[in-house]
């Protein structure tokens, strides 16, 4: 999975710990979900931190819904769930890794 390097150039929110926006564990940083899609700080500015393609997550037995126990991260048009380190997102009858 390769995430996209793009600048969010009038990032004025410093996000950290406690800053009220959602932390998702991301491979050797952490994302905060804001306004719909998730920014990484890198190297003094924040980048959107998006994974390009598609990667379904296999073997997902579990259903994601409002009150499954997951947290909940509206991400787009679509609502992700954070699940074993993971965002998941329900499509086309599997579960994608986001």
């Amino acid at each position: 999975m390769t995430t996209l390097h793009h600048e969010h150039p009038t990032h004025e929110h410093a996000h950290g710990p406690g800053c009220g926006h959602t932390e998702v564990d991301h491979g050797d940083h952490v994302d905060y979900a804001h306004d719909g899609h998730l920014h990484r700080e890198h190297s003094g500015h924040w980048d959107e931190c998006e994974p390009s393609g598609h990667t379904a997550h296999e073997d997902h037995a579990h259903a994601h819904r409002p009150g499954c126990g997951h947290e909940a991260v509206p991400h787009g048009d679509h609502v992700d769930y954070v699940h074993d380190g993971h965002r998941h997102a329900e499509h086309d009858g599997h579960y994608d890794d986001h």
